[in-house]
């Protein structure tokens, strides 16, 4: 008896061993957001006031082989507020290098700069047909047939790092929709110092083709370019871009898109300070023809965040935005607040 217990256990040991040999690391992660949200548009009577709320829940997966070479890859479980994402893989090498296999992306999207604005996520949105371009990477788009590289740091030059990307038609017939056939992308981001400030530059470089079986495609194409400080705990940051974007279900196109964007950041203690500004202009139209006057957008946002435990924020945000649709005043501009708190894990 006693021998057949000693085997037991080592049989229960040994498959427990297998086990974990056999299985990648798995980490979670996650937030949830509930607050409060008051649009007042310039169309309204009244302020109109409602619960905002949006969870995501993520799993990322990662091993290393014996060669050094990292192997990840992630999926969504939730996510209330852009649809759920499962990504392709990514090698990561013993040099620092990375490779981003099926579902690569565009490599002028991950060297954009981030610009500070409110806090939380005030709601006001202007009409649909409004087709202002807002975020400084509203261009460069990838089919999942696609790779992107990311240099290790220190790519040539102290502090820079490269990224370039390519994808490919994924056989999609073009109906009611124009499809996106293929694409690619250059960025590259450059940290340096001056003094006490830590200065970061981002620029990107994109270009996609299109097809559709009713008429000609443009293509959507552009650059942008951007800028952060930091000294101590104030940051300021500004960006532009420029370029056209393809609009796939309403078959449309916005040319000569420009975004300006400027922001600063004030940290004192759990309290974190923010304010923004940005405006965009696009001239929306049908493919291979403009339309008549631009569409533009004005916004300004400020933010206050309090930390108020480990992974708790109260935000307390509020955005104004003066928009025209085809060179109109748009009345569906106007003013929002939000009061809220995000857990997050």
């Amino acid at each position: 008896m006693k021998k057949e217990l000693l085997l037991a256990s080592a049989l229960v040991s040994t498959m427990g061993f297998a086990s974990v040999a056999q299985a990648v690391t798995a980490t979670m992660s996650g937030a949830h957001m509930t607050a409060l949200q008051g649009n007042d548009t310039d169309a309204a009577a009244d302020a109109i006031i409602s619960q905002d709320t949006t969870s995501d829940f993520s799993v990322s997966l990662s091993e290393t082989t014996d060669g050094g070479v990292g192997i990840a890859s992630s999926f969504m479980l939730a996510n209330e507020n852009a649809g759920l994402h499962t990504a392709g893989l990514t090698l990561t090498f013993t040099d620092g290098s990375k490779l981003d296999v099926i579902n690569g992306g565009n490599a002028a999207k991950s060297h954009d700069v981030s610009i500070p604005g409110s806090a939380g996520s005030p709601g006001v949105t202007v009409t649909s047909t409004n087709n202002a371009q807002t975020g400084l990477d509203f261009f460069g788009e990838a089919t999942a047939i696609g790779v992107e590289w990311h240099s290790a740091a220190d790519f040539m030059a102290d502090g820079l790092k490269v990224s370039a990307s390519i994808s490919f038609d994924d056989g999609a017939a073009a109906d009611g929709s124009a499809e996106l056939e293929s694409g690619w992308g250059l960025g590259a981001t450059y940290v340096t110092s001056a003094g006490d400030t830590s200065v970061t530059i981002g620029a990107g470089v994109a270009d996609s083709e299109w097809k559709d079986n009713a008429s000609t495609v443009d293509g959507s194409n552009g650059f942008h370019v951007g800028f952060s400080a930091v000294t101590g705990d104030l940051t300021v940051a500004a960006g532009y871009a420029n370029g056209d974007k393809v609009i796939a279900a309403g078959e449309k196109a916005i040319y000569d898109n420009t975004v300006s964007a400027i922001g600063v950041k004030y940290v004192t203690g759990d309290v974190t300070l923010s304010a923004g500004f940005l405006s965009a202009e696009g001239d929306d139209g049908t493919f291979a023809a403009a339309g008549g006057s631009d569409d533009a957008k004005d916004e300004t946002s400020l933010g206050i965040s309090y930390a108020v435990a480990s992974g708790v924020t109260a935000n307390l945000g509020w955005k104004d935005i003066t928009a025209k649709d085809e060179g109109a005043a748009d009345l569906t501009g106007g003013t929002s607040w939000y009061v809220g708190a995000t857990m997050s894990f």
